[in-house]
């Protein structure tokens, strides 16, 4: 039983590393602008202070601004995880949480670039 428990730690730590690779990879760089997985881009909101651990967009703004979900663990910086005011996880870059817009409804659509001049497609 003694064995067993030495395992763990490097097990967890496996997983850990596991969770944060898929995390880093589910976003990638598509002509300069991040976009998650399935192609779709991601946006920032200047409302949003960096490393606040908050979203300044919630109710009425997340639903036409939907939070990217955090559904891994985050890895190593730029990547994190904010805790939503509903509990929910969202995925951020640079301290700064991420969103899709619901207007874009194709794979590289950037409709929601420069919208009312607080949303933006991340570019870094």
């Amino acid at each position: 039983m003694r064995t067993s428990h030495l395992l763990l730690p490097p097990l967890l730590a496996a997983l850990f590393t596991a969770g944060a690779a898929m995390a880093a990879d589910a976003l990638k760089k598509v002509d300069g602008v991040m976009v998650d997985a399935s192609g779709k881009t991601v946006y920032t909101f200047d409302k949003d202070a960096a490393n606040s651990g908050k979203s300044a967009c919630n109710g009425p703004c997340a639903t036409l601004w939907p939070p990217v979900p955090a559904e891994a663990a985050p890895g190593a910086p730029p990547y994190s995880v904010v805790t939503r005011d509903d509990g929910s996880k969202q995925l951020a870059y640079k301290g700064k949480p991420l969103y899709h817009y619901s207007a874009d409804q194709k794979a590289g659509e950037r409709t929601g670039d420069g919208f009312k001049d607080v949303w933006h497609v991340v570019k870094e």
